[in-house]
């Protein structure tokens, strides 16, 4: 049994400010330890239900966050970018059992801790196929397609509320309660690896793969906060404005529609500038 975990940072245990994920801040470099205790927690849950592989694919920023030098020896850990399927990376390659999604969190728009969706700001609503999404359900969908469940989500209660819409199956850890955009209720780190370890021993039983879910075409229609991003997004082919601050486009498979996306958010990123975004 070969599990892949998708591992973000703004759902991680004691993680509440942007300080706190953003790279070379001291916050950052202090919540990388507990960021990584919740993935060591995942790890020695997985191994503990019979996994016999674990890759880590980081999948936050950089991707150059998890503490390597403390990560459980039996497990391997994909760092760095660029990658062609960048959060999922790794479940193409048709020998993954399941995927753990590892300090998930809402998405632009919504309720929850550090909610977005790719970037921090700049986008102010996601929808596939008109449903509001996060990065959880756009990668939920991508997975899919290889054959390959959802069987552990952790992050703040509203990122495990959310996971219900994509993973009803999955075990759900919250390791810290919503109480606005930058402040939670949060876990000790002991309690939470403790609880997250557990949920993936369980968890584990769900890794069975299954015939590669054919749910296309997915239009996504994506909403900026400044009418030039707007704009700058249409140089992407197939992405068309569909209001004043709203692309859209539509794509044959998930695994087309997350690249188009990537591709959207990085010419979006470019665009924006330090003063008037």
């Amino acid at each position: 049994m070969k599990i892949l975990i998708s591992a973000d940072m703004e759902g991680a245990t004691g993680v509440t400010w942007p300080a706190d994920v953003l790279p070379g801040t001291p916050q950052w470099e202090r919540c990388r330890g507990m960021f990584t205790s919740d993935v060591n927690a995942a790890v020695r849950g997985f191994f503990d239900g019979g996994a016999d592989e674990v890759l880590v694919n980081e999948a936050h920023w950089t991707m150059r966050n998890l503490l390597l030098e403390q990560m459980d020896e039996r497990t391997e850990m994909l760092t760095g970018r660029h990658k062609a399927l960048s959060m999922v990376e790794g479940v193409q390659h048709g020998d993954v059992d399941g995927v753990a999604f590892v300090g998930y969190h809402a998405g632009a728009g919504m309720e929850g801790v550090l909610a977005h969706t790719y970037l921090a700001n700049q986008i102010t609503g996601v929808w596939l196929n008109d449903v509001r999404a996060s990065e959880g359900l756009l990668n939920a969908h991508v997975v899919a397609e290889y054959g390959v469940p959802v069987v552990l989500v952790t992050g703040d209660d509203v990122a495990c509320e959310d996971a219900l819409g994509y993973a009803p199956e999955a075990l759900k850890v919250a390791v810290k309660d919503h109480v606005s955009r930058y402040a939670a209720v949060c876990r000790a780190p002991a309690r939470t690896a403790a609880d997250i370890r557990a949920a993936a021993k369980e968890a584990a039983r769900l890794a069975v793969r299954h015939a590669p879910v054919e749910a296309g075409p997915f239009t996504v229609a994506v909403e900026f906060d400044a009418e030039h991003l707007a704009l700058a997004a249409t140089v992407v082919p197939g992405v068309a404005r569909v209001g004043e601050r709203k692309v859209a486009y539509t794509s044959a498979t998930m695994y087309e529609g997350i690249r188009t996306f990537k591709a959207v958010t990085t010419i979006v990123s470019s665009a924006v500038e330090e003063q008037y975004g």
